[in-house]
């Protein structure tokens, strides 16, 4: 009889995890840009999405010249200037990210 039931729970416990559905697709994104509607870049955004608009270069590269040139930048890209600024080994100042922040509020 305890040998029924172990089976029994074995069973309804693994249904479930047998009971699989197709993998969802894969979401597709864009780099956020200026255009009206779009959402705002912010010190936040990754870099490779300000570096993406013109505008948005020009402050950053402005600030930091040549960091899309950075031969690391394939590695950093997709992280925001923040979540960089601890790797950098006090290259991106509280300061800098300030000025970048104000540049980019700037933009209109």
């Amino acid at each position: 009889m305890k040998l029924f039931a172990v089976a029994a729970l074995l069973t309804l416990t693994a249904a479930p995890a047998m009971a699989q559905t197709a993998p969802a697709a894969p979401a597709t994104t864009t780099p956020a840009t200026t255009t009206p509607g779009a959402a705002k870049l912010t010190i936040d955004s990754p870099i490779e999405a300000l570096v993406a608009d013109p505008a948005a270069k020009a402050v950053v590269e402005g600030t930091i010249p040549g960091l899309s040139a950075h031969p690391s930048y394939d590695q950093f890209k997709a992280m925001s200037l923040t979540a960089v600024q601890p790797y950098s080994g006090g290259a991106i100042t509280d300061e800098i990210i300030k000025k970048i922040t104000d540049g980019l509020a700037a933009i209109k």
